[in-house]
């Protein structure tokens, strides 16, 4: 093993299935859902909105 990497040298690379990951888009909620999201999130410390992904 090579005890020093230069990684200042490299170029990253995008993954090109990156625009079918994640697609943003809105959304409108009753504010008890989006509050019983908020509770759930600080009590896992987890964002929220990552808790609705989950959810569905």
């Amino acid at each position: 093993m090579t005890e020093h990497y230069d990684f200042y040298s490299t170029k990253g690379k995008k993954t090109p299935y990156i625009k079918h990951l994640k697609q943003s888009v809105t959304i409108r909620l009753d504010t008890d859902a989006v509050d019983y999201f908020k509770s759930l999130a600080e009590e896992s410390n987890i964002p929220y909105q990552t808790l609705i992904n989950l959810s569905q």
